[in-house]
């Protein structure tokens, strides 16, 4: 399997543009990396990458080679997914990534039980909130709440989720509590925001006579992560807008409470992505599979 690695790792390299970040995402070193790609120069007789301090870049022949090392690793994936389709006993690795709250709430909880059923499968999660790369990054499949861009990526939609605007019973005792998205705006509420590069919540969808408005809200604080965003409503530090299931608890406890019910935001879809093959691995029909039920049982 040896060449079958170094293969892996070069294609991770061209990805990223860096030898690191590729043996990161491998699990293996910087210098491991490093060899792997030299021993398939040796092997070839040719330069993969142009490589400076700062910079790793493909060369001419290291971009041929990417497109049919590309192709040869699609291939195995397909011939190791055919093979668990005659077995019925999937093997190999799931890689997959979801937003921190949902992730920590509902994926990974079910995780276990997915795992006792698919024994010889082993499953990569990353939890983030930041917009993820699927190709890129090398993913099977990422579970996406919220709107989606247009991609060339293949979609199943799982369900939507209500949200609702909440705040801390300090905040609303010192600001007022708003009964309409307008009191967003007109009395300067703190509103905490969700940023981060190709982030969409610079603004929040609200129904307003059962049609969507955008309401431009703004707040002195904002962070990348959800779970930062709860942790500072908690803390009285501003209105929050939360998947539903993400703040039941704190709902339920009256460590938070619900404000602008006249104008609840609009549901977030969850969806399935995943890259678009000629063979859809059948380990990643399996998760999602097990994703939507386990969503029902946990929701419903």
């Amino acid at each position: 399997m040896s060449y079958v690695n170094n293969l892996r790792t070069f294609v991770r390299a061209h990805e990223l543009g860096s030898m690191s970040a590729a043996g990161r995402d491998l699990r293996i070193s910087a210098a491991v990396a490093s060899s792997r790609i030299g021993e398939l120069e040796k092997h070839l007789g040719v330069r993969l990458f142009h490589r400076t301090t700062r910079s790793l870049k493909p060369t001419e022949q290291g971009k041929v080679f990417y497109a049919g090392a590309t192709r040869v690793l699609d291939a195995i994936v397909d011939a190791e997914s055919e093979i668990g389709e005659i077995t019925k006993t999937p093997r190999g690795s799931i890689f997959i990534a979801a937003p921190l709250g949902l992730g920590k709430k509902l994926v990974a909880p079910s995780i276990p039980a997915f795992k006792e059923k698919y024994p010889e499968l082993n499953i990569r999660l990353r939890l983030s909130d930041r917009k993820i790369d699927v190709a890129g990054e090398g993913l099977d499949l990422a579970l996406v709440l919220g709107e989606l861009s247009d991609s060339n990526m293949r979609v199943r939609h799982i369900r939507d989720f209500d949200r609702v605007l909440c705040a801390s019973p300090g905040y609303i005792e010192r600001h007022g509590k708003p009964a309409h998205g307008n009191e967003l705006l007109e009395r300067d509420h703190q509103c905490l925001l969700l940023r981060y590069p190709g982030a969409s919540e610079f603004f929040w969808n609200l129904l307003v006579d059962g049609k969507t408005k955008r309401f431009n809200v703004a707040g002195p604080l904002e962070s990348d992560d959800g779970d930062v965003l709860t942790g500072w409503a908690l803390a009285g530090c501003g209105i929050v807008n939360k998947p539903r299931f993400e703040v039941d608890e704190q709902l339920a406890s009256g460590e938070l409470v619900e404000v602008a019910g006249e104008t609840p935001p609009t549901p977030t879809p969850l969806s399935c992505v995943y890259p678009h093959k000629r063979l859809q691995d059948p380990k990643a029909r399996l998760f999602m599979d097990h994703i939507v039920e386990s969503c029902a049982k946990l929701l419903d």
